[in-house]
């Protein structure tokens, strides 16, 4: 199951990456070796692919993916423009630390993306991932220690996401 999905998976990121594709071109090669590649990391990776496979069967799952695009599109815009702002500013106001953050989600694959989601956005880089639902965020500019206020104003807006697509 989990290497039948990991080689559909990766027949439609080749597609994505080879697209458009025109026969009368010459393409089909590429599909061609498209399909033997996709073919070939599914049977080295398959059973390394996921814990739970099934999940992907999902397909409500790839709206909220398509979803979450723009929003992380607008979170890491919104960051960039505060950390422009930080470093062109003349007294260059920044508070950095370390905060402690708590995430509802549970599998790894969700906490893996939320932590990578936090660490494209400007100004904030996931340092550890622990098993018990903590994350530690090295923050330019710390508003808060509490972690639920600075959960709120960190994690909250990608995980209700990310708990609809990994959970």
């Amino acid at each position: 199951m989990r290497k039948t999905i990991l080689f559909f998976l990766a027949v439609i990121v080749w597609v994505l990456l080879a697209w458009p594709f025109s026969p009368q071109g010459g393409n089909w090669q590429s599909m061609v070796v498209g399909l033997g590649v996709s073919l070939v990391v599914a049977l080295i990776f398959g059973e390394l692919f996921t814990e739970s496979a099934h999940k992907f069967l999902g397909f409500q799952r790839y709206f909220w993916a398509i979803y979450y695009l723009p929003v992380l599109f607008y979170a890491c815009l919104v960051a960039n423009l505060d950390v422009a702002y930080r470093v062109l500013h003349p007294r260059l106001p920044i508070r950095p630390g370390i905060v402690k953050v708590k995430t509802r989600l549970k599998s790894k694959s969700g906490r893996t993306a939320l932590a990578n989601s936090i660490t494209l956005t400007p100004g904030t880089m996931s340092v550890e991932v622990t098993d018990d639902g903590f994350l530690y965020i090295h923050w330019i500019n710390v508003q808060s220690r509490d972690i639920e206020e600075t959960t709120r104003l960190i994690v909250e807006r990608f995980e209700r996401i990310l708990e609809r697509i990994f959970e």
